[in-house]
């Protein structure tokens, strides 16, 4: 018998203290690597954005690989790279921890949207604001003890 798997993550994380270093210029680069980097752990990635201070993916995971290993190591290989090309030559590393929401797969096409409207979603709400709203969403609170 195989192992089948249908679990949607909707995955974010920030650089350190949320510095606004991701310039638009380099996204769609550092998107790239990503997604080549998800490719090589066999996981499947159906939209990734953000703006200068974050990155949303949804993605499944292949089903032998755990989600923090996976994106330990998107954000360890993909800071690499950052330094390595100079691509944001402002960026110094991303925030310790993530958000990590599993949707429905009848939720999927409403969350390409979403991430793809992200510079559009910013114009009018912080990422404050949407981070505590997806943690409300899923019935978690901030810790004020940890940074978002």
């Amino acid at each position: 018998m195989s192992t089948y798997t249908q679990i949607l993550y909707h995955v974010v994380f920030s650089t350190k203290d949320r510095e606004r270093v991701l310039a638009k210029a380099g996204r769609d680069d550092l998107y790239r690597f990503i997604w080549g980097t998800l490719k090589e752990r066999e996981s499947h990635l159906y939209r990734i954005g953000g703006v200068e201070d974050h990155v949303h993916m949804l993605i499944t995971l292949h089903p032998s690989i755990a989600l923090a290993d996976l994106v330990k190591e998107v954000k360890t290989a993909s800071s690499k790279w950052i330094k390595g090309t100079g691509t944001f030559p402002h960026f110094t590393s991303w925030q310790p921890g993530y958000g990590a929401f599993t949707h429905s797969l009848a939720e999927k096409d409403d969350l390409i949207e979403y991430i793809k409207s992200q510079e559009e979603h910013h114009k009018v709400v912080s990422f404050r604001e949407e981070y505590e709203a997806m943690l409300k969403k899923a019935g978690l609170v901030l810790n004020p003890a940890y940074e978002y």
